[in-house]
């Protein structure tokens, strides 16, 4: 939670003021009754959003079973021999997976590209130095041979590619590079009703679940399972169509 209140400082600042300004201002000038209550309308949705999303970050970070990353090989038919863990920002998820995979092959590959992913919060998150150092890549062109790698992971980290030709080319280059009875994890928040209520506008920064289904199997790939961990983020363990023919 406090690393999000850092990477996100300005939002949460310029909250901070308008939840001092918009009363001061009632206080000092008369308006018609109207904008009066719209006014408190939206100074009670400022504080709700700013408590919920610090709330439900709390929860989702700290409070759940997420980042143990200890669900992940209940995903699995079998630990992983290759696996590629993708990021584009603060890769919290690389370490965890070297411990849960001993012997294993694994890399971590960082898609950030500043030109793609603009948002302010990416580049500080990115002043935080990996404990293990990323290759870097073009989510277009994964330097893996066709059908290499027996686990690809991409957690909290696609939706950053804003461009659905962009997130599909990813999606292509990682039905290519998974080897048969592989399997791709993805991980993301969803723009749906639980979000939106506890991050407001914040939550379009996310994609809606659908967008996920649609991405998967226009790349060939079945979903074998969906699961929740908090009502806040989805998980999905994904095969290709390949290893059935």
């Amino acid at each position: 939670m406090l690393q999000i209140l850092r990477y996100n400082w300005p939002t949460y600042a310029f909250s901070a003021v308008l939840l001092i300004a918009i009363p001061a201002l009632l206080q000092l000038v008369a308006l018609p009754i109207a904008l009066v209550v719209a006014a408190w309308i939206a100074w009670a949705a400022i504080l709700w959003w700013t408590v919920a999303s610090l709330a439900a970050s709390h929860w989702i970070y700290e409070r759940s079973p997420l980042m143990t990353w200890r669900w992940i090989p209940a995903l699995l038919p079998e630990a992983p021999r290759r696996w590629v863990n993708l990021h584009s920002g603060l890769d919290q998820s690389t370490p965890a997976l070297t411990l849960l995979f001993p012997g294993a092959t694994g890399v971590a590959f960082d898609m950030y590209d500043p030109a793609r992913m603009t948002e302010p919060s990416i580049e500080r998150a990115r002043e935080t130095p990996p404990e293990r150092a990323p290759i870097r890549v073009a989510s277009a062109a994964l330097p893996l041979r066709d059908a290499a790698v027996d686990c690809l992971f991409v957690l909290f980290a696609a939706h950053e590619l804003r461009e659905p030709a962009a997130r599909e080319e990813l999606f292509a280059e990682l039905a290519r590079a998974l080897a048969p009875d592989g399997r791709l994890i993805v991980a993301e928040h969803g723009r749906d009703a639980a979000n939106i209520a506890a991050f407001g506008p914040g939550a379009w920064h996310f994609l809606p679940p659908a967008e996920w289904r649609r991405l998967g199997a226009l790349a060939g790939f079945t979903i074998e399972r969906e699961l929740r961990i908090t009502p806040f983020v989805r998980v999905w363990s994904m095969r290709h169509n390949r290893a059935h023919v």
